[in-house]
C-alpha cells in the first residue's frame, strides 16, 4: 500500500510540475505577493509604526499563508475534476491500487506544495522582514499544515459535487475566496452582521486564521483549542460527506 501511494504520489508531482503555470499560480504567485507586500511596508517599520509592525509581522504572512492553502484546495479541485472527466479516475479505481490510496495522493502533493511555498515565503521574508520580526516559522508551518489538511477535505467535497472541469475552478473560486473576507483577517469577526458571523463560525479558513495569528503572536496551541477543534470538525464533516457523494466517473 505504501509503495503504491509513494509511486502515485511521486507521479503526481512530475504531472504536476510540468504544467508552469499550474506551478507559477500555485506556488510563485502567493510568494511573489509576499515579496512585493513585505518590500512595500518593511522598510516602513520602526518602533513607532505599530500598525506597519502588525501587517508585516502578522497580517501578511497570515495572508499569504492562506492564500497558500487554498490555491493548494483549489488546484485539487481542479485536477479531480479534470481526471474525473477525462476518465482517468475510473482507470485509478480499475488498478490494485485502494480508493483511499489514491485519494491520499493527491492529498500529500498539495501539502508538499504547501511546505515548499512556506519554505520560498520563509527565505523571501529573511530579506524583506525586519530582524527584530521573529516569525516562529515550525509551529507556524505546523499550523498551516494542520489547517490546510482541513480545508482540503472541504476541497474535495466541492470535487465530489461539481459537475465538470469547466466549472471546477470558477466555482471552487466563488465559494473558497470570499471565505476569506469574512475570516477575522482584515477586520474583527464582531463587526460582521450576526447572519455573516454565524456563516464565519462555520468555516475553516476562519479557525486557520486565528489559529495562525495566535502561533505568530507566540501563544500556545492549548489557547486555541476551539480552533483546533472547528478544524477537525471541518475535516470530519467534508470527509463523512465526500465519501458519500464523490463520483468516480
Amino acid at each position: 500500500m505504501l509503495r503504491g501511494l509513494f509511486a502515485l504520489t511521486w507521479l503526481e508531482i512530475k504531472i504536476f510540475v510540468r504544467e508552469p503555470l499550474g506551478v507559477f499560480g500555485t506556488i510563485g504567485v502567493p510568494v511573489f505577493l509576499f515579496v512585493v507586500l513585505g518590500r512595500l511596508f518593511g522598510d516602513r517599520v520602526d518602533s513607532s509604526a505599530s500598525g506597519a509592525r502588525e501587517f508585516v509581522g502578522v497580517q501578511l504572512p497570515v495572508f499569504v499563508a492562506i492564500l497558500i492553502s487554498l490555491s493548494a484546495v483549489l488546484s485539487l479541485v481542479t485536477i479531480v475534476s479534470i481526471y474525473r472527466e477525462g476518465g482517468i479516475l475510473k482507470r485509478l479505481r480499475a488498478t490494485p491500487l485502494r480508493p483511499q490510496t489514491i485519494l491520499t495522493a493527491q492529498v500529500l502533493v498539495k501539502l508538499l506544495t504547501t511546505a515548499l511555498t512556506l519554505v520560498l515565503m520563509a527565505l523571501a521574508g529573511r530579506q524583506y522582514i525586519p530582524v527584530d520580526i521573529e516569525v516562529p516559522w515550525i509551529g507556524f508551518a505546523l499550523a498551516l499544515v494542520f489547517s490546510t489538511t482541513s480545508i482540503l477535505s472541504l476541497g474535495f467535497l466541492i470535487a465530489s459535487v461539481v459537475p465538470t472541469a469547466r466549472f471546477a475552478q470558477p466555482i471552487g473560486t466563488v465559494i473558497l475566496y470570499p471565505m476569506v473576507a469574512v475570516s477575522g483577517l482584515f477586520f474583527p469577526l464582531e463587526l460582521l452582521p450576526p447572519a455573516l458571523m454565524l456563516v464565519a463560525r462555520v468555516l475553516p479558513v476562519t479557525y486557520a486564521v486565528s489559529l495562525l495569528k495566535g502561533v505568530l503572536l507566540g501563544e500556545a496551541w492549548s489557547a486555541h483549542l476551539g480552533d483546533v477543534v472547528g478544524l477537525v470538525a471541518v475535516f470530519v464533516v467534508c470527509t463523512a460527506l465526500s465519501a458519500k457523494l464523490f463520483r468516480w466517473e
